[in-house]
C-alpha cells in the first residue's frame, strides 16, 4: 500500500490553480475545483509534454503543445492527438490538509 503524502492546508489552494508535486518516479498536477481535488500525472501521453502549463477548463486540462484534453477526475484521454489516458492519483481532505498518494514504486 502506498503512503499518503501531505500536500498542504485546504486554504493553501486556489480555485483553478495549478500545484505540481513531484515524487520520486513521476509528477503530478494538483487542482482545486470547488471544493473537491483532483491530481492526474504531469505528461501528455501523446508526447510526455507538461499538463501543468496547459489550461483548465472546467474538468478538462488542454495540454499546451498539440491541444490534446484529460479529464482531471480520471485521467481519461478525451481528445486526440492523445489516445492513452495518464494517472490518476487518489486525494482526501482530512482536517483541513490535502494529502495525495504516493505511486506505488513498481508502477513506474
Amino acid at each position: 500500500m502506498s503512503d499518503w503524502v501531505k500536500l498542504g492546508q485546504v486554504a493553501d489552494f486556489e480555485e483553478g490553480q495549478t500545484v505540481v508535486h513531484d515524487f520520486e518516479y513521476e509528477t503530478a498536477v494538483i487542482w482545486r475545483v470547488g471544493e473537491k481535488f483532483y491530481a492526474i500525472e504531469d505528461r501528455c501521453s501523446h508526447d510526455d509534454g507538461p499538463l501543468a502549463e496547459g489550461e483548465l477548463e472546467g474538468c478538462q486540462i488542454i495540454c499546451p503543445r498539440h491541444g490534446a484534453r484529460f479529464d482531471i477526475r480520471t485521467g481519461e484521454a478525451l481528445t486526440m492527438p492523445a489516445i492513452e489516458d495518464v494517472n490518476a492519483y487518489a486525494l482526501k481532505v482530512e482536517e483541513g490538509i490535502v494529502w495525495i498518494q504516493a505511486p506505488e514504486e513498481e508502477a513506474w
